[in-house]
């Protein structure tokens, strides 16, 4: 039902010459023509079973079964039809049908080859940028429950607008409306259900007659105060098409409209003036503040066949000239289904960005004029069908998405959505580094800690020095890394929106922090303030000196603890000891000998910053240390 949406005036310019028609096509071509193609396939077929066919009855007998979702046999046929063919968007709809099947290697092979005759096109590009990307968007998980509602039927529903306890979806169900030749379902039309306590969706409505008219009617948005709503139509209600003149077959576009809405009563039906008969507007969705409409268009001076649009809403419900979403969102293929969040986050479906086969959903976000990255919103939410429709309420966390995918009640069917996940995240990956040999360490221990100290994730370095760890979008973390033999390191990780975040973390030799017959000279031992207690900070340092006394088991340390000039000199004297003691304590506790440690407090006598009165916290905490002298053993000096 993907394409009945589309409603794509042009597809009648397949991928093969209308020159190829024969006196024996004739009638096939005539239903494909018009739409029809459950009527076109058979007739098509019907030439193959007579040894009449030839590479242009398979291209269009391809592209009636792709038209229809019938992946199967639009995978065969678009094999077959390539077989005597080139044609680039024929392949790239063959790699589609392929991943749709479940076949990613032969998809992504076919893909190459597109790529390879379109270089500069948008889908080919981001394919060759990250040509594993399916692996990527699977192992991140599932972020939603969903649940197929009980209000589907055997034919079309899709949609979700939820507002004011109502559920407004589009659907193909009314059996008294004319059938639409494209897939023999009847023509759509808008019904309401009421959310009852229990969340079930109940009292089926239809639209009255100013809403719903026998021509195709698709999905509504509210402004936020409920009374106005904005919906597509085909521009046959308005007497506006096109006629072959060969076939004598009508094209519409759909046209956008709005109505008043009082009660359950619609009234005021009016066309919004960026409506053309040379193009389509729909999918209309409106933002939480009430001053932007977001749509699908395939206008000219897009990026593709069609493109997400916004335009804003002025005094009156006047709406603007308007402005293309940018090449960041726009592909050049179909982008369609906006839907704007309460918390001004964009999602939309679209075939052109990489995703698991057919339409996939979608989002970015405007920040300061610029879109953010485009993100796949993932399973379960998308499947190797068609997905789209999709809507949410960010404070609930609950929407719906539609889709066409394997196990559903009829052919596209409404799903209810639970974020159980945080949408946005980032993966991280790391490389754990020799940083004299600049070779990777596998078995280094990797910690990924948050801004508070909490241990998020530890991993184990792979052969290739490699790990990896997802965390939530702009959420600032710290990689902490040990290994024998090694000094710890730790690195700060900025957060980001960006899909993947590459770093790179070098560890030093555990000799380097060793002078020999003087000291080892670790990062500073930070107390806070007034405490004597070793800090996950502290710990992370002292494990540095416990790999050096392990490295060199006849070496004895001299442990001394400072600090700062508050208190008293006495009081400071006694503070330095406890910290002193608990060093000692903690290297012990790591099993070293106690005969090959020891310390002392030495209070304020030995500052590191001698500031007198005038001293900075920082100066202050810079004081408050613990330093290591070798008191025996350990490297000597060359």
């Amino acid at each position: 039902m993907k394409h009945l949406k589309l409603i794509i005036t042009l597809v009648i310019l397949s991928s093969f010459s209308l020159t190829a028609q024969t006196k024996a096509t004739k009638k096939a071509d005539k239903h494909f023509a018009k739409f029809e193609f459950v009527e076109a396939i058979e007739d098509y077929n019907k030439l193959i079973e007579k040894g009449a066919a030839d590479a242009y009855v398979y291209g269009r007998l391809a592209e009636a079964n792709y038209n229809i979702f019938k992946t199967v046999e639009a995978e065969k046929w678009f094999a077959k039809a390539l077989e005597t063919s080139q044609e680039p968007e024929m392949i790239f709809k063959y790699s589609e049908m392929l991943k749709a099947n479940g076949k990613y290697e032969a998809s992504n092979t076919q893909m190459k080859k597109f790529a390879s005759m379109r270089p500069g096109d948008d889908r080919a590009s981001m394919f060759m940028s990250n040509p594993d990307y399916l692996p990527k968007i699977l192992e991140r998980g599932k972020k939603f429950n969903v649940q197929n509602l009980d209000i589907n039927s055997a034919v079309s529903d899709f949609g979700g607008t939820l507002k004011d306890g109502k559920l407004y979806i589009a659907s193909a169900r009314n059996d008294a409306r004319k059938t639409y030749g494209w897939n023999e379902q009847p023509f759509l039309d808008m019904y309401s259900f009421t959310k009852v306590e229990d969340g079930s969706y109940q009292n089926e409505t239809m639209l009255d007659d100013k809403m719903n008219t026998k021509y195709h009617e698709g999905l509504l948005s509210f402004s936020p105060d409920g009374k106005t709503v904005y919906f597509s139509r085909e521009s046959f209600y308005e007497n506006i098409y096109e006629k072959d003149s060969l076939s004598n077959t009508k094209y519409s576009v759909l046209h956008m409209f709005t109505a008043t809405k009082s009660g359950d009563k619609f009234s005021n039906i009016e066309a919004l003036p960026i409506n053309s008969r040379n193009y389509s507007i729909k999918n209309p969705s409106v933002s939480v503040d009430g001053k932007t409409l977001y749509f699908a268009s395939d206008m000219p001076g897009g990026f593709g066949k069609y493109d997400i649009y916004k335009a804003s809403i002025g005094e009156g419900g006047k709406v603007g000239t308007p402005v293309n979403m940018g090449q960041k969102v726009n592909t050049e293929a179909h982008e369609m289904f906006p839907y704007i969040s309460d918390n001004n986050t964009l999602y939309f479906s679209s075939i052109g960005h990489l995703g698991l086969g057919g339409m996939d959903v979608f989002y970015t976000k405007e920040i300061d004029g610029k879109m953010a990255p485009i993100r796949n919103v993932g399973i379960p939410v998308n499947s190797n069908g068609d997905d789209f429709a999709f809507s949410i309420n960010e404070a609930t966390e609950e929407g719906f998405v539609s889709s066409n995918r394997a196990g559903g009640k009829g052919d596209d069917d409404i799903y209810a959505i639970k974020k159980i996940q945080p949408l946005c995240d980032v993966q991280i990956v790391a490389t754990v580094i020799d940083n004299k040999t600049k070779k990777p360490l596998a078995g280094a221990t990797a910690s990924l800690v948050d801004s508070k100290g909490n241990v998020l994730s530890t991993k184990t370095a792979d052969k290739n020095g490699k790990v990896e760890y997802i965390v939530e979008c702009d959420t600032d973390t710290e990689l902490q890394v040990t290994m024998a033999e090694y000094e710890s390191n730790k690195l700060s990780i900025a957060g980001s929106n960006q899909e993947e975040v590459m770093v790179e973390i070098a560890l030093d030799p555990i000799e380097k922090i060793v002078v020999p017959q003087e000291r080892v000279v670790l990062n500073p031992i930070y107390f806070d303030y007034d405490k004597s207690n070793i800090t996950a900070k502290a710990a992370f340092e002292l494990d540095n000196l416990v790999q050096v006394m392990n490295k060199y088991p006849n070496m004895v340390i001299y442990a001394t603890s400072h600090t700062d000039i508050r208190a008293s000199d006495r009081y400071n004297d006694a503070l330095s000891d406890r910290r002193a003691k608990t060093t000692v304590q903690y290297i012990i506790s790591k099993g070293i000998d106690a005969t090959r440690i020891s310390g002392a407090g030495k209070g304020e006598r030995e500052l590191a910053i001698d500031c007198g009165d005038n001293c900075s916290e920082e100066q202050h905490q810079i004081n408050r240390r613990s330093q290591f002298r070798i008191m025996s053993g350990g490297p000597t000096v060359n």
